[in-house]
């Protein structure tokens, strides 16, 4: 099986809304986050739940949780090995459709200019 490429949407004004998410929640949820994006690197479509879920519109959640507080990283396939990671929220029941939408805007906008649409850092 062949390694998953992991990359990081970037928004048009520059900011990356996965970093910045992540820098904003604690360190131990952070790392959690880290190691479920490794394991997604590694297993591609291949992870199954409880690490991941398909949501709706091809967008899929990557599952982290500390304590109570359940963290989501949303993301999608965009080719056979490659996968656009969106951005980062943290949910206490259901994932707001809002999210979701907003994964699949941050999609559309990543495969009609792949370059201007991808952190490079």
């Amino acid at each position: 099986m062949a390694k998953t490429s992991v990359v990081i949407f970037k928004d048009s004004d520059g900011s990356v809304p996965l970093r910045d998410w992540m820098n904003s929640i604690p360190q131990k949820a952070k790392e959690k986050c880290i190691t479920k994006i490794e394991r997604l690197e590694m297993f591609g479509n291949e992870l199954r739940r409880p690490d991941c879920d398909m949501l709706h519109h091809g967008i899929y959640e990557l599952r982290a949780r500390l304590g109570n507080v359940h963290y989501r990283i949303l993301y999608a396939f965009c080719g056979r090995n490659i996968v656009l990671l969106s951005h980062g929220c943290t949910k206490t029941d259901r994932m707001p459709p809002k999210e979701i939408e907003r994964a699949f805007d941050n999609l559309k906008k990543y495969l009609k200019n792949r370059i201007a649409h991808t952190c490079s850092e």
